[in-house]
């Protein structure tokens, strides 16, 4: 009796995927890995951790990055750039086509800076009297004075500072690098986010979450104080042995639900993500103890005292992230609305004389530790918030006198990991309303960052929805002027 033609293909063929593979060149094959990479079900380079070290694209020059992020909007020109112009024009009609974004009852004539500047390091840069602390460390900054946003709403615009897009629902900037990249430490996340004591940013998560990538690249937050995650510690009545059964029969379980829903993506995360707690229940209070660090190192970064003591811990914190493999921190300074953030509408100055002091010291000390440490020129330092401050008052219903939302021109630094320090590149007009030198988009922001951290931002893409995302778009270019 011979053989059907169907038991002939059953002889040559053991599964489906084996005849895609060996039949028509194999091409069927490459059909199936495209509809399979297009739903984020391809395994990664080591299918039992997606978060494993990944080459970069090329040579990095930063190992990891911290973010420091004034949560509000700080405003360039009371801060870095100072405008003898606008000294000049003190309270006289702003252009015509200065038009206020907000408050266009309250929005009053051009208001000068109330703070002194003065050029500090063999660099000259400015700095106002606001950052003595900064000031100490300004031939280690690369200023950004021609930044730019698409929206000035704080919603949007900080959304695109972090995710490259003013709506919500894609991918933040450290979602991407740990993508990109892995984590360097099994032990910790790859990605940590710390928020201000006062509440977090608007829009919340959405501000460090995955996005459509697979949820392993979202942030973990962390807390300054107590216990770094809530119900991190484990039972005291349980045993680390009987956890650790409790443990495998949840990745049992999970692994079997798994085999059955094999389109859930988020599956292995949460396997991943018990396992991942597991391990920090041991690694995460020793990074985050500081008791063991010097009563010296304390003081550089204004641990010692308020109003700096949050921040700096904060600051702190980060150090050693980065000393033990964590690849992307970013941390919040203010939270909350109105005063409470850098969002100056009810008193520039009285807004400015809360926040600056709380984070100088404490960021200035960070960039010294690195430095003499010998990390610096491995790790990159960002400084910035979601906009800037317009160069018009503005009156409150308290009668303070404050500045509103700028996403035309703004200021941003970057320090260490590739970054030439002492430099400035870029400008608002002498007014400081919009940039109009060495204009600086998000998108080119984020370009840069990829590209220190050994990644190509064209190069970097995730298909979802039937083509291929990146952080840049379609858009962002490389800020040479402040490459080393």
């Amino acid at each position: 009796m011979h053989p059907t033609l169907q038991d002939r293909l059953r002889i040559r063929y053991s599964t489906r995927r084996d005849f895609l593979k060996r039949s028509g060149a194999g091409f069927g094959l490459l059909g199936l890995a495209g509809l399979l990479q297009q739903d984020g079900l391809l395994a990664a380079t080591d299918p039992t951790n997606p978060l494993a070290p990944k080459a970069p694209h090329f040579a990095p020059k930063a190992r990891a990055c911290i973010f420091l992020f004034m949560y509000g909007g700080p405003s360039g020109i009371d801060l870095f750039e100072p405008k003898p112009l606008l000294d000049q024009l003190d309270g006289q009609s702003p252009p015509q086509e200065l038009d206020p974004f907000f408050g266009k009852d309250t929005a009053g004539a051009l208001m000068k800076s109330p703070y002194r500047f003065q050029r500090h390091g063999e660099s000259g840069q400015w700095v106002s009297e606001m950052f003595p602390h900064l000031a100490g460390v300004v031939d280690d900054l690369a200023f950004l004075k021609g930044c730019h946003c698409d929206s000035n709403n704080h919603g949007p615009a900080i959304v695109q500072m972090n995710c490259g897009v003013t709506r919500v629902g894609h991918p933040s900037i450290g979602s991407w690098l740990t993508y990109g990249l892995g984590t360097e430490n099994a032990d910790m996340p790859g990605y940590v986010v710390m928020y201000d004591h006062r509440g977090g940013p608007i829009n919340g998560s959405q501000n460090w979450g995955a996005g459509f990538l697979p949820s392993h690249y979202q942030a973990t937050p962390l807390r300054s104080s107590g216990s770094p995650i809530l119900n991190l510690k484990r039972d005291p009545k349980m045993g680390r042995d009987e956890q650790q059964r409790q443990l495998d029969l949840i990745t049992r379980l999970g692994e079997r639900f798994r085999a059955r829903h094999e389109a859930d993506r988020d599956i292995q995360a949460r396997i991943q993500s018990h396992e991942l707690a597991f391990r920090m229940q041991m690694e995460a209070p020793n990074v985050l103890d500081i008791s063991g660090e010097s009563e010296e190192t304390k003081q550089l970064y204004g641990i010692d005292r308020e109003p700096s003591r949050y921040f700096g811990i904060q600051c702190l914190m980060a150090r050693r992230m980065v000393e033990r493999g964590v690849r992307f921190i970013q941390l919040y300074s203010t939270g909350g609305n109105q005063q409470e953030s850098w969002d100056a509408h009810y008193g520039l100055k009285e807004n400015h004389d809360i926040h600056c002091p709380e984070v100088d010291q404490p960021m200035a000390g960070l960039i010294k530790d690195l430095k003499r440490r010998g990390m610096l020129d491995s790790t990159l330092v960002v400084w910035g918030g979601e906009f800037g401050r317009l160069p018009i008052s503005q009156k409150s219903e308290h009668g303070n006198i404050g500045r509103d939302h700028n996403p035309r021109g703004f200021c941003m630094w970057m320090a260490g990991g590739g970054v030439k320090g002492g430099v400035s590149h870029g400008a608002t007009d002498d007014i400081g309303w919009k940039a109009v030198e060495g204009r600086t988009s998000v998108h080119d922001i984020h370009a840069t960052i990829l590209h220190l951290m050994g990644l190509d931002h064209e190069k970097l893409t995730y298909s979802h929805n039937g083509r291929p995302f990146r952080l840049t778009d379609v858009a962002g270019e490389l800020i040479h002027p402040i490459l080393a």
